[in-house]
């Protein structure tokens, strides 16, 4: 196995582009004292874990920002990128497309949000221990859902319905765990990212609790965010 203490041949991925529609400015709105995306850039730098701690972002108030606190911007994010219907997977082969052009190859990326302040250099130099055991080509962070979803409703022509009646009297300790995708980030094998369908490919998953897990695509979300953040930190 090798030494997570150290660098690995990987590039950390910051997506940031300049739209945003819910949130205006989101991915550089001030966070409990400074702009959002600098607690991912920091996070990247600290677990030591990269070649290349990178933003990939079309907004030069962005890039101006992120530069500021270490991270590269070699180059702009295209425009077939940067709309509303670009996946996170454009985004990453674009970016191991250009960085190919420029002469550098990295065995895995790690796409990080910029709005993900509950993650931490130590969360991923776990994430990175946790692919290798378990001989992964790909990882997720996810949380358990903190209510058995098989028992929960649907409604249907205005009546309320049990979704799976067959779980209704499957006592709760014998019901299966199940978890949900965090959206905070995600590692992966750089080749196989290009030629491996999602639903094939090798993943493992990096369990996270719940008092470090937290969307933010509202203001209210924003404003749990932060109070939850505040709380960590005291």
């Amino acid at each position: 196995m090798k030494d997570m203490n150290s660098k690995q041949n990987a590039i950390a991925i910051i997506t940031a582009r300049g739209g945003s529609k819910r949130i205006p400015r989101k991915n550089i709105k001030e966070f409990c004292g400074y702009p959002i995306i600098r607690y991912s850039i920091k996070a990247a730098v600290d677990s030591g874990m990269f070649q290349e701690v990178m933003v990939s972002t079309d907004d030069m108030e962005i890039k101006t920002i992120a530069e500021s606190y270490g991270a590269k911007c070699p180059f702009m994010r295209s425009e077939a990128t940067s709309n509303d219907y670009a996946t996170t997977a454009d985004v990453i082969k674009e970016v191991l497309t250009n960085y190919k052009s420029m002469g550098r190859t990295f065995d895995k990326y790690c796409v990080i949000y910029p709005t993900a302040p509950f993650v931490t250099g130590d969360i991923l130099r776990k994430a990175f221990e946790v692919l290798v055991k378990e001989q992964a080509d790909f990882l997720t962070p996810v949380a358990q859902y903190n209510f058995p979803i098989q028992r929960c409703f649907c409604i249907s022509d205005g009546k309320l319905k049990k979704k799976w009646p067959e779980y209704q009297n499957v006592r709760t300790q014998d019901l299966e765990p199940l978890y949900y995708d965090v959206g905070q980030f995600y590692i992966g094998d750089s080749e196989k990212i290009f030629c491996v369908p999602y639903e094939k490919r090798n993943m493992t998953a990096l369990v996270l609790p719940e008092d470090i897990v937290q969307d933010i695509d509202t203001l209210e979300d924003w404003n749990k965010a932060e109070e939850k953040f505040r709380k960590m930190n005291k």
